[in-house]
């Protein structure tokens, strides 16, 4: 990796026995010291590895030896020596480097290191706040340099593959027209126009659509967006998306060549042959079956229709929700009737938590026990039983409400405990959902927004209806949108684009945006149409999200060099922070908080 030069001639983790005898060179951090008397053995550290260092009385200068006493943990040294097959029975086979040590004959410290705030060498839990403070520290954790380097891999793969299918790798703009339609912009005040704004992309979405109908026909940009919105473990307020545009292709063109580079890249990285093509799912049956959009495959335990069933009952709540237009639906407890009164209790109080009135529930042991079986004729109950493919052990679970709350109630309940019996498999499942609607109904706004965005194409079922003009059915129209799921994760999505300027002014008009809204916000996109955009469309792939997944990470903060917290600020920096007076006011703007320490009266 490295070439020769002033400071090393080979890393630290390149060394082996065809090096025995040879005299190296290397630079690197001190891991660990250990004084065995005469001896005194020290393990080196560099990007590339580690290896085992040997000073000693009989070696070298005696001053050497005398330095190498006061070496600590994370101590910046250079050091010159002789390779040696290490004896026999102190080999080292956990490492690469093991079989051989650099016995030193020159030393130099080159910077020392105070205490740490956390130990680098041991494998324990290590305050978030901490890690991110001292980032710089954090970086150097073997787990932490392989997140990064998977990172680099990931996007060198990405390039190869696109720049091999033809793509063109194209910059867009930082700061951009503030257009929100979704999250809220991060907006940057233009001192050269006093009061008006800037805003960082949320995604790249208006200007690759530009470059399509620029004729570029194949644009990738690995880009950073932004987004106002509250966070989470895989959220951040900033985060990277490899961005993808194409000219004259159709849904299956597009993912067919998403799946070869999702394949390529878990090839290479991961040295996993994905099976492809991956299974597609339509948006309706994942609701369905799973309860979401981005159902984790890896097991069964799928949410049962119990309508048919529920209605043969006297059971008040089931029959209730089924007059009100709601769904009742069950799910199986894998393994659950051993469950106390407290844990079913518990189970209780958690679906409520999730936005469910309740949560009922029927045991299945040599006989059915529950408090609701007095509303339930037996052979109703076995048929329930027989649904949801219950067996002696384990326990049926419904909810009664309406269909969104019973959907995102089951959904979440299912991997709760999934993950509680040990019921999700090793290994990664991959999946397209499809057949999105097109818009869905917004209760805080009264109106229908767009699913994805609105410069989603509508089927051309749903093209022929909205451009005919008439009453339409917003809830039914379907789109050409897709989504990519891995182990319950959505970590792509996309769709093909409207490249008609009436058909797009007509969906901005369906979705409540006026005219002059519409012109103002997108006037650009409006009028680039009108002059021969080509059909076209692409996806975005949550970078951060797939190297999460593909590292094993609990957190995307894991696997990005400096990553911000859950409230969007750097500890490490001091981000987001106070400016100057003078800066507010060449920006003509005025503050209306009150400042952290209030003047004096």
């Amino acid at each position: 990796m490295y070439t020769s030069n002033v400071y090393r001639s080979i890393g630290c983790g390149e060394i082996g026995s065809t090096h025995a005898g040879k005299e190296v060179m290397m630079s690197g951090w001190v891991f660990r010291s250990r004084d065995h008397g005469g001896l005194i053995f020290c393990d080196l550290r560099d990007r590339t590895g580690a290896a085992q260092l040997v000073f000693s009385p009989d070696y070298g200068e005696k001053t050497i030896h005398k330095m190498a006493h006061q070496l600590r943990a994370e101590y910046v040294i250079t050091v010159k020596g002789d390779v040696r097959i290490r004896p026999e029975g102190t080999e080292n086979p956990g490492i690469p480097t093991g079989s051989v040590e650099v016995y030193v004959k020159e030393l130099e410290i080159l910077n020392k290191c105070e205490p740490l705030p956390f130990q680098l060498d041991q494998d324990v839990d290590i305050a978030e706040a901490n890690r991110l403070k001292y980032r710089y520290l954090d970086l150097r954790r073997p787990e932490m340099l392989k997140n990064i380097v998977t990172r680099h891999k990931t996007c060198k793969a990405v390039r190869d593959y696109l720049d091999r299918e033809g793509f063109l790798e194209i910059e867009t703009p930082v700061l951009t027209k503030s257009t929100p339609e979704g999250a809220r912009d991060y907006l940057v005040p233009s001192r050269m126009t006093p009061g008006c704004f800037y805003a960082l992309p949320q995604s790249p979405q208006l200007f690759k659509q530009l470059l399509m109908v620029g004729g570029m026909e194949r644009y990738y940009q690995i880009v950073r967006c932004f987004r106002d919105e509250d966070l989470r473990a895989d959220r951040q307020p900033e985060f990277t998306q490899i961005d993808m545009e194409m000219s004259f292709v159709g849904v299956d063109d597009i993912i067919n060549l998403v799946e070869g580079l999702v394949k390529k890249v878990f090839k290479e990285i991961r040295s996993e042959e994905l099976p492809t093509p991956f299974e597609r799912l339509p948006y309706s049956d994942a609701m369905e079956r799973f309860g979401n959009d981005k159902p984790d495959m890896r097991f069964q335990l799928e949410l049962k229709d119990m309508a048919g069933l529920a209605s043969k009952s006297s059971f008040k709540v089931f029959l209730d929700a089924l007059a009100a237009g709601g769904r009742v639906k069950g799910l199986l407890g894998k393994g659950m009737a051993g469950y106390s009164r407290r844990e079913t209790d518990l189970l209780t109080a958690e679906a409520q938590s999730l936005g469910a009135k309740g949560l009922a529930w029927i045991k299945v042991k040599d006989a059915f026990e529950s408090p609701i079986l007095k509303f339930f004729p037996e052979d109703v109950v076995r048929q329930m039983a027989g649904r949801l493919m219950a067996a002696p052990g384990d326990m049926m679970l419904f909810v009664a409400d309406k269909e969104r709350v019973v959907n995102d109630v089951l959904s979440r309940m299912r991997l709760d405990i999934a993950k509680k019996q040990n019921l999700i498999p090793t290994g990664d499942k991959f999946a397209w959902i499809t057949d999105f609607p097109l818009f869905e109904w917004n209760e805080e706004d009264s109106r229908f927004q767009a699913i994805h965005h609105p410069f989603t194409s509508p089927t051309e079922d749903g093209i022929k209806k909205i451009m005919d003009g008439g009453d339409l059915d917003l809830s039914k129209l379907k789109s050409k949108a897709y989504d990519l799921v891995l182990n319950g994760s959505e970590i792509g999505g996309g769709s093909i684009r409207i490249h008609d300027s009436e058909l797009q002014k007509k969906i901005l008009k369906l979705i409540g945006m006026a005219e002059e809204e519409a012109e103002e916000r997108f006037g650009f996109l409006l009028d680039a149409l009108k002059y021969g955009a080509p059909p076209h469309g692409g996806l975005a792939i949550g970078l951060d999200r797939l190297v999460m997944l593909m590292t094993g990470s609990q957190s995307i903060r894991d696997v990005i060099a400096f990553p911000k917290t859950q409230r969007a600020a750097c500890p490490l920096s001091g981000a987001p922070s106070h400016v100057d007076k003078k800066q507010l006011r060449e920006l003509y703007i005025r503050l209306n908080v009150p400042d952290e320490k209030p003047a004096a009266e």
